[in-house]
């Protein structure tokens, strides 16, 4: 019995290293469902059967607060909602293009964002190019990952590299995400969003809506029209289905756009395979071709709007990491790298980051503690007491 509770324990250890490899994805589908759950509404037919029954239509409000997490979630994002609501409506009054709309509204946010993202990109860059010091550190205290961790944080603050600048643009990401969603989901559907087009009882946007007739609303339409002519017709609010499939509901054009620009944005900072060995830099490769497959499933149910949306922004994220990063590590692709990536440098090129000198010109404290080679050698020559020829004894040598 004893010998079976080892085995048993033996073959279960492996399962953490496992999940915290899967970790990034488990936690990317957690997310999805938190802001199906938290922009979703359903409510239940009076006769108390359980089924649902279609809501009657109430114009746009914000949503209060109440004692369950997801009735407090979106009153927090309610602010950001109506911020970016009344951006997207000023920009359809003024092109009478939702889609246009989207697209400026998108160009508009990232453009207010150029110094936080550019931080991002900097930011993985110096860390790739610390790669080699952080493998040595990895080889020099091999088994310890606590003193590896130590001494790789510690080189982090001596090359003045923050390895959280780049967790910063990913959170605003998904901040902005998922009142996004909320904005093309319902307020583009709404037959009467006037309510959040309002600040301080003032009216910032003057909306003129479509399904107004004889100064009655059309409670059925939309207030605002939501279908493109110039990309065939479909509504922005509504998934855009080019044909159906099991599990995931179909497969979008945008989606495939979308995840195929993402694959790209993803190449260009991947960290470089020199070390096959290295089980993070893997784990880091996998994750970020993962992620744009991911997105590709989820063009049956979500919005094409979104899509629009996101489509823009890899486009905006690639054009910055190109100026900054040039190619990356985008080529070789299927093994051929064209001439005009042989070579090429970047517009804002990124230095090897320098150690970190104080006004005295004094080494650091994380310097001096690593030392290099030759310093270590010097250090432990330096220690070691000369041996005196004579008989010893107990108290000391004799006199």
């Amino acid at each position: 019995m004893t010998d079976l509770v080892r085995r048993t324990t033996h073959t279960a250890r492996p399962a953490p290293r496992a999940l915290r490899r899967w970790l990034p994805v488990l936690l990317l589908i957690a997310v999805v469902v938190l802001v199906a759950a938290a922009c979703g509404v359903s409510t239940v037919s009076p006769g108390g059967s359980g089924l649902p029954a279609t809501p009657e239509p109430t114009p746009l409000v914000g949503a209060q607060p109440g004692a369950d997490p997801i009735s407090l979630l979106s009153w927090l994002f309610t602010p950001v909602f109506q911020g970016l609501f009344i951006l997207l409506a000023a920009l359809y009054k003024l092109t009478g293009d939702i889609a246009i709309a989207i697209v400026l509204m998108t160009l508009i946010i990232r453009a207010l964002l150029i110094p936080l993202f550019r931080r991002q990109t900097v930011s993985q860059r110096r860390m790739q190019l610390l790669q080699p010091e952080i493998r040595e550190i990895g080889r020099r205290y091999k088994g310890d990952r606590a003193k590896i961790s130590q001494q790789t944080m510690e080189l982090y603050k001596e090359r003045g590299v923050n390895p959280a600048a780049g967790c910063l643009p990913l959170i605003l990401q998904f901040i902005l995400l998922i009142p996004m969603y909320s904005v093309i989901q319902n307020g583009l559907t709404n037959y009467d969003p006037h309510a959040m087009l309002s600040a301080f009882g003032v009216q910032v946007v003057p909306l003129d809506c479509v399904n107004v007739v004889n100064g009655v609303f059309d409670k059925a339409r939309p207030c605002i029209d939501t279908t493109v002519e110039w990309l065939g017709g479909f509504d922005v609010s509504k998934p855009e289905i080019l044909f159906p499939l099991p599990v995931i509901g179909g497969l979008s054009v945008l989606a495939v756009i979308s995840g195929l620009l993402q694959l790209v944005q993803s190449r260009m900072v991947m960290p470089p395979v020199s070390d096959k060995s290295d089980t993070q830099a893997n784990v880091q490769r996998q994750t970020m071709l993962i992620f744009p497959l991911i997105s590709i499933a989820y063009g049956g149910f979500l919005p094409a709007g979104l899509f629009i949306y996101w489509i823009v922004t890899t486009i905006f994220s690639i054009v910055q990491q190109y100026l900054i990063v040039g190619w990356g590590q985008f080529f070789p692709f299927f093994g051929r790298t064209p001439g005009f990536a042989l070579g090429h440098t970047p517009r804002f090129p990124v230095a090897m980051p320098t150690e970190i000198v104080n006004p005295r010109g004094a080494r650091t404290t994380t310097e001096a503690q690593r030392g290099t080679p030759t310093d270590r050698a010097a250090s432990a020559a330096a220690t070691v007491r000369p041996r005196e020829r004579g008989r010893q004894g107990r108290r000391g040598r004799r006199r």
